[in-house]
């Protein structure tokens, strides 16, 4: 059988790797502890799931509109102007089956083959696995550790750009590092995004996931509106992540090619689904609150237990789900000299199952400091109090 060339450059989103491995070690009867994968374990609010039944019975179980129904375009252009001070209508918001769309679809409306698109390295690995499936050049940039968090190294950013980088793909409140740009970041890189004349895909997957303080998106900054694709998504907010549901929300340009690639791709969003977002907007916001109230307390409590294993060094993120701690100390003390051997062998060992740094991109030259990522949006507290009180004892031990 002949396959396209192309497939052998697509990657994989590499954490649902460590997932079957991990089901794999549970299912010979070991006790996993699963830190692997950016899932919930909390259910979505009732009142949403409510309302996707009542369309269910009404009969919303057939095609809608491409770009979703205007229920919800009009919904998500509020909820997302009282945010981002910003003035989109439901004509600036196309609904997509999850936020992975946004991305495929933002590299098939902007980007011809051979054109380099900026990316974030350490970042989630289905970026650069669509600009090289789809023939452009996956350019990284990185991050570096500050005093109390991780830092962009802008430039990093600024090097890597030449008269082919068209794009930048900007994660803030960032996935695997937990990394929330400041101010002074987001005007520099507004600065450089304007004067190298790029267009910028804002992944804020996990914009309404913080603990304190107030979000802050690039495209909120003078002149970067008309410039940027927002990456909008129910799946952490609402505990949606099975359901599929997510938006672009854009110049009206972008949209109508975003809405026809839709026609193509999926004729339309899920349609009585629809509905139960319309619900997580509008209605009862006493569910999203308390997802945020488990999630920080399980940040709280995740921070202090891997800051106490000898060899650990783990920032306190303000948003997201993930900790990202270096354990370079760790493995140098231990002898291990290539992360899959520590990884393996903790989930042998202990039961605890993590991603590394590898699984969200290559190693980039001159890098040295070893890092693993903690998801604690699956896992209850007393299995993380278990499951860590054992790593302790095997890295002590």
């Amino acid at each position: 059988m002949r396959i396209a060339d192309r497939v052998k450059k697509l990657g994989t989103e590499t954490a649902f790797l460590v997932s079957a491995e991990a089901n794999e070690h549970a299912s010979k009867g070991n006790k996993v502890y699963p830190f692997h994968l950016g899932d919930l374990n909390i259910r979505t609010p009732e009142n949403i799931i409510q309302a996707s039944i009542k369309a269910i019975y009404d009969g919303k179980t057939g095609y809608c509109p491409n770009a979703g129904i205007k229920e919800l375009r009009e919904a998500l252009a509020q909820d997302i102007n009282r945010s981002h001070d910003s003035d989109f209508t439901w004509e600036n918001v196309i609904i997509e089956p999850g936020g992975k769309p946004v991305i495929g679809k933002f590299i098939d409306c902007l980007m011809n083959p051979g054109d380099e698109v900026l990316y974030p390295n350490p970042g989630y690995p289905i970026y650069e696995s669509q600009i090289e499936f789809s023939g452009g050049v996956a350019v990284p940039y990185t991050y570096k550790e500050g005093k109390d968090g991780f830092l962009l190294d802008l430039d990093s950013m600024e090097r890597a750009i030449t008269d082919k980088t068209k794009l930048l793909i900007f994660n803030d409140f960032q996935n695997p590092m937990a990394a929330e740009a400041s101010m002074e970041e987001l005007e520099r890189i507004a600065e450089i995004v304007v004067r190298n004349d790029l267009l910028v895909l804002c992944d804020e997957a996990y914009f309404d996931i913080r603990y304190s303080g107030c979000s802050k998106s690039l495209a909120s900054l003078p002149g970067m509106r008309k410039r940027c694709v927002l990456l909008y998504t129910f799946s952490k907010k609402f505990a949606m992540t099975g359901w599929r549901l997510g938006a672009a929300i854009t110049c009206r340009q972008i949209a109508d090619i975003y809405a026809k690639l839709n026609t193509n791709d999926e004729s339309c969003p899920n349609h009585f689904i629809q509905y139960g977002a319309v619900e997580a907007l509008k209605g009862d916001q006493s569910g999203p609150k308390k997802i945020l109230g488990i999630l920080k307390e399980r940040r709280d409590k995740g921070i202090k237990l891997l800051n106490s294993i000898k060899g650990f060094r783990c920032f306190q993120p303000e948003s997201t789900f993930y900790l990202f701690p270096n354990v370079t100390e760790v493995m140098e003390n231990m002898g291990f000299k290539t992360y899959h051997e520590f990884r393996k062998t903790v989930l042998q060992e202990t039961g605890v199952s993590f991603c590394t740094r590898l699984h969200f991109g290559k190693e980039l030259p001159g890098e040295t400091n070893r890092y693993i990522r903690f998801a604690y949006s699956g896992i209850d507290i007393p299995e993380m109090e278990e499951g860590l009180g054992k790593l302790k004892k095997f890295i002590e031990g």
